[in-house]
């Protein structure tokens, strides 16, 4: 599923073209109307118009089937997908249990990583193409090309659980380390340790990754390093766990056209700047400090 955010509504798709009868009859009955939106407040930071605690119900959304994000229009607008893949839940739920104990959730974490970024790079990959000699005879082939390696830039602590098997994803790719901490009183973020390219090469894709975006502090501040060292919003996808309307919010008015894929969306941010429901602490959580 895909979401367009604007400044009063979030947009929807479906990503796959693997619907069940049933469910194409759900999304024929789904009328054009105001209602079939997601609303976005920022005011008061949820979504939709029920006040906190947000109560657990379907909510109808004006459904556009893409097989790929080529075929969502739109390029000016920000789009959050949220895949619809039964395990990418699953590893959600594993990460919500407070119970999961640490290595199980550095584990799980490590794990929605990795199928976030299987998704976000459909279509993405530059690739070469060519002939070889299989077993059996001449094979036209495509492959990756290792000449354009994929730039992965974990956001400390808590990203580099997420971008823990970057590597089994994308056969060529660098690692480029980004430490931000937020202060606890001021949710304002501070930049302690920068290991970007001064500029990045004319070419470059960039993975993004931060489990968490709560307030948007960090992931704007991120996102300034980047273009800083020559990079558009097309050549940069945001990778997170968990999504809130807050962040979402401050990078759609800055960054419109970005591209962010989470594992969900959670309604709201309360006073200490954590996601809720969410999951905790990330970081504290991965490593068990």
């Amino acid at each position: 599923m895909a979401c367009s955010i604007s400044s009063n509504a979030v947009r929807c798709y479906t990503e796959t073209l693997r619907l069940t009868p049933r469910q194409q009859q759900q999304c024929g009955r789904v009328k054009p109307t105001p209602s079939s939106f997601l609303s976005f407040n920022s005011s008061n930071q949820t979504l939709g118009a029920s006040p906190s605690p947000v109560p657990r119900r379907s909510i109808p959304v004006r459904a556009k089937v893409a097989a790929s994000e080529s075929s969502i229009t739109g390029s000016n607008r920000m789009l959050v997908f949220v895949p619809p893949h039964p395990l990418i839940k699953h590893w959600i739920s594993v990460l919500r249990n407070d119970q999961t104990p640490s290595p199980i959730f550095r584990s799980a974490i490590a794990e929605l990583g990795r199928l976030l970024m299987y998704e976000a790079s459909r279509e993405w990959l530059p690739t070469v193409v060519g002939e070889i000699m299989s077993p059996m005879g001449a094979a036209s082939v495509e492959f990756i090309d290792p000449r354009e390696p994929i730039a992965v830039v974990p956001i400390l602590r808590a990203g580099l659980a997420l971008a823990e098997h970057a590597s089994t994803v994308l056969p060529a790719n660098k690692i480029y380390h980004l430490g931000i901490s937020r202060d606890e009183e001021t949710l304002l973020p501070s930049v302690y340790l920068n290991k970007l390219p001064d500029e990045f090469p004319e070419n470059s894709r960039v993975f993004l990754v931060d489990p968490m975006l709560a307030t948007g502090g960090t992931i704007v501040a991120a996102m300034d390093l980047l273009k800083e060292r020559g990079l558009s919003v097309q050549q940069i996808k945001v990778i997170c766990a968990v999504a809130a309307p807050p962040a979402l919010s401050k990078l759609n008015e800055k960054y419109p056209g970005l591209h962010v894929y989470t594992g969900i969306i959670d309604p709201q941010v309360n006073e200490k700047g954590f996601i809720i429901p969410g999951l905790g602490d990330a970081g504290d959580r991965s490593f068990g400090t």
